[in-house]
């Protein structure tokens, strides 16, 4: 592996990331596991980045994909009739909740949500745009700009006027009740929109839950309060839903359905090809078409990627895993708060569904401890569990395992999880 690493560092840049002191290398899977080059296997509780939604190996979508190759055509670009492109348009559309929708299929969230930027700035006649603080868009030009993380910000130049709004940042201002940081961050948007942005802000970009922000979100119904205020100066409002959607968190199917608002697009990518690259918008008709100019996507929607997404929606809404993220997410969410009450190093446990997180903390100072995020990263790999990493300031654990799931995987994974935990609390002591 050391060889592989060397190789890594010689032709890759510097700032892609690997987790683990001694980076693994995944060569297998089946289910919810994976198995690395020497053979061990590990239950996985972070899917890729959210993106093996489904888990490893699942026969409905190698077949779809094992079809299509045996065709020969496996692309043929959108200047060509796609027929399972326009499959997974309707199939998306209909379940998207947008009166008289369409759909752009892309490569990546980053994609989908440079698209859904065109689309607002150009409908709007304006480069102004609002974002949410601790927020992650992608890593692309205007997609880092709308970017609210300095984590993930490489450069202070962009193509848009962005302003930067309060939403998840409750934990810093304890004295507020749930109510009154709503409306503490109404006012805000009220404030912004009043005194630093001129007149036709194109819209409001959201994550309705913040996945590279550590699993921070808006209280329910705030976005709902937001779109309110920018209905008044007809601003769109855009829910990234790249890993919120397809019913990850439990209670509704798309994130922003929490808030009981529908919004003028959304964005989606990852688990939807449960590992083969896709992405999208999905918006208001009128939206869509309203692009004055040719466009194309050369691999966005291709015959190999729509029909592998296509099968995983279908197997997703047949075996009705969003109620599964909601069972086994609220057993795991509880059980990990009931386990960590005692331990120095746990911070706050927030999530919904399969789609959770836990923040480790100095136990003197309370502070964000990235350092201990880290060992328990370490730790859980010892316990043969892979979860993730990330938050505003690099402390907080990501878990969010494949939407299939089992009672007895899930039990397995959090007790790996709180061992791993303890390990790190005792240590800490010593």
């Amino acid at each position: 592996m050391s060889e592989l690493l060397d190789r890594h560092r010689a032709v890759l840049p510097a700032w892609l990331a690997l987790y683990y002191d001694s980076p693994l290398e995944l060569v297998s899977g089946k289910g919810c596991r994976v198995q690395d080059a020497d053979g061990v296997s590990y239950l996985d509780f972070f899917g890729g980045i959210l993106t093996n939604m489904l888990g490893y190996d699942i026969p409905e979508v190698r077949q779809a994909v094992e079809q299509r190759l045996r065709t020969g055509v496996v692309h043929t670009s959108t200047l060509y009739l796609i027929r399972s492109q326009v499959e997974l348009a309707e199939k998306v559309a209909r379940i998207s909740g947008i009166p008289d929708a369409k759909v752009f299929f892309t490569n990546s969230g980053t994609e989908a949500n440079e698209t859904a930027l065109l689309l607002a700035t150009h409908a709007r006649r304006s480069d102004q745009v609002l974002a949410l603080r601790n927020s992650y868009h992608g890593r692309s030009y205007a997609a880092t700009a709308v970017t609210g993380n300095r984590s993930w910000k490489n450069s202070s130049l962009s193509p848009l006027n962005v302003h930067y709004l309060h939403g998840t940042d409750r934990e810093r201002f304890p004295r507020l009740s749930e109510s009154e940081y709503r409306r503490f961050c109404v006012e805000d948007l009220r404030s912004c929109l009043a005194t630093a942005t001129a007149t036709d802000v194109a819209c409001l970009l959201v994550e309705p839950i913040q996945g590279v922000g550590g699993f921070t979100a808006a209280p329910d119904g705030l976005l709902r309060e937001f779109k309110q205020v920018l209905d008044e100066y007809g601003i769109l409002l855009i829910s990234d839903e790249v890993q919120t959607g397809w019913g990850r968190t439990g209670e509704t199917f798309w994130g922003i359905q929490a808030h009981g608002v529908t919004p003028d697009a959304m964005t989606f990518a990852k688990g939807l090809g449960n590992g083969l690259a896709i992405g999208g918008v999905v918006a208001r008709g009128d939206l869509l078409d309203g692009l004055p100019a040719n466009g194309i996507s050369t691999f966005g929607g291709n015959p190999l990627s729509t029909a592998a997404a296509s099968a995983t929606l279908d197997y997703l809404l047949d075996h009705d895993l969003q109620a599964n993220a909601h069972r086994l997410g609220g057993k795991l969410i509880s059980g990990l708060r009931a386990a960590t009450e005692k331990l120095s190093v746990a911070g706050a446990v927030r999530g919904k569904g399969l789609m959770f997180a836990l923040d480790l903390v100095d136990p003197d100072s309370g502070r964000p401890s990235p350092a201990l995020a880290a060992a328990a990263l370490e730790e859980t790999r010892k316990r043969r569990l892979l979860i993730g990493k990330g938050g505003l300031y690099g402390n907080t654990l990501r878990m969010a395992p494949p939407l299939t799931l089992s009672e007895g995987e899930a039990e397995e994974g959090l007790s790996a999880l709180v061992g791993a935990l303890e390990a790190v609390d005792r240590a800490q002591a010593s």
